[in-house]
């Protein structure tokens, strides 16, 4: 009897261990990739959460590639909560009493605040079931689950952000529509609220409205495409002017001399805009590239004058001044200043004087 009864309980123990050992695992992994894709899928992509990378600012590499993080890296940020005096306000968007809200004038609140009571009410309506007319007055009273001191709701709030969009459907999915509102009042860090404020502070993610960044995108192709014509124009139809171009935007500015070939010049301020010259930053060399091809001729040649004085030490600073070495002429304290100067008819001998050396290494 105790030989049976010591098999019979040893038996079950085997299987069981054997059992958990396999079959466990398998069943979450394959619950866990449903769930991820079945969040993304079937979403509106007209609105979404976007990696912002710099392509001039260097980050591991991975700006090369258009990532701002590592390949399966993300960011996940709670809500931002303030506490004063001990009480919390989560920084949701969705708080017509916010400080952002009050500091409005009266017609810009009054519309804010009915923009947020319509979104809570609806809200209230598909996530708690309760009905609320937005323009009751005991409206924040009867609401429950929106309520701004929900410490339930607004701590559990996040946002999970990587190289892929992530994608906000405030249509089909109400938490969308929640994160949507808290991004746009700042209640993320990580998520800038538009591409032009993640540029000024280079942030690492921003809320994409594809009909609304779309130019915001484009604008270096735009802008570079631009210099690109002016910088063809120029060759084809005034190659002097396009020498005065490129004196004044490049740091080397004597390099460019009359004999200068014009397809070299041309070569070099391609390269120019694309980012490949003195100025690596490519919106701003084409944006640069382009005022100076805009500029008049004669305004270009007195710049580019006083820029190869400078390097030929005819003008120099002292004491405060750029001065004109060979009569020790006070010229001005700024480019601006020593180019009104030189275009005064009052100071034309000193004018003419420096350009005669000037352009003697020009002319070479």
């Amino acid at each position: 009897m105790a030989k049976k009864t010591k098999t019979k309980e040893t038996t079950p123990v085997v299987e069981q261990t054997f059992a958990e050992t396999i079959e466990a695992p398998v069943v979450e992994q394959v619950k866990e990739l449903n769930m991820i894709e079945q969040y993304q899928d079937g979403k509106d992509q007209t609105i979404c959460v976007r990696n912002y990378f710099d392509p001039e600012r260097e980050n591991m590499g991975l700006e090369n590639y258009g990532m701002t993080l590592f390949d399966g890296v993300y960011h996940e940020e709670a809500l931002s909560c303030l506490e004063v005096n001990g009480v919390k306000r989560y920084v949701t968007g969705l708080n017509e009493f916010a400080p952002e809200v009050k500091r409005l004038n009266a017609k810009d609140r009054a519309a804010k605040v009915k923009q947020i009571r319509q979104a809570v009410a609806s809200l209230e309506a598909e996530l708690a079931q309760n009905i609320i007319d937005p323009e009751d007055p005991m409206f924040w009273n009867k609401v429950k689950l929106l309520r701004p001191d929900n410490d339930t709701l607004w701590a559990k709030m996040t946002i999970k952000c990587g190289n892929e969009p992530l994608y906000l459907d405030p249509v089909k999915d109400p938490y969308d529509l929640i994160k949507i509102f808290a991004i746009k009042a700042g209640g993320f860090s990580i998520v800038a609220k538009s591409l032009a404020e993640a540029k000024s502070k280079n942030a690492r993610f921003y809320l994409d409205y594809e009909t609304e960044t779309a130019s915001e995108r484009t604008s270096i192709s735009k802008v570079r495409n631009r210099a690109l014509a002016a910088l063809t124009n120029l060759y084809d139809t005034n190659s002097i002017k396009l020498m005065y171009v490129a004196k004044v935007v490049d740091a080397n500015s004597t390099q460019y001399i009359k004999s200068t070939p014009n397809d070299i010049v041309y070569e070099s301020m391609d390269a120019y805009i694309y980012g490949e010259g003195s100025e690596t930053n490519r919106e701003k060399a084409a944006k640069r590239f382009l005022d100076a091809s805009r500029m008049d001729l004669k305004d270009l040649k007195i710049l580019s004058l006083i820029k190869d004085a400078t390097v030929y030490d005819y003008i120099t600073a002292k004491g405060g001044f750029i001065v004109e070495t060979q009569f020790n002429a006070k010229l001005g304290k700024t480019t601006e200043e020593v180019k009104l100067f030189l275009e005064s008819p009052l100071n034309e001998e000193i004018y003419n004087n420096l350009l005669n050396r000037v352009e003697k290494n020009w002319n070479a």
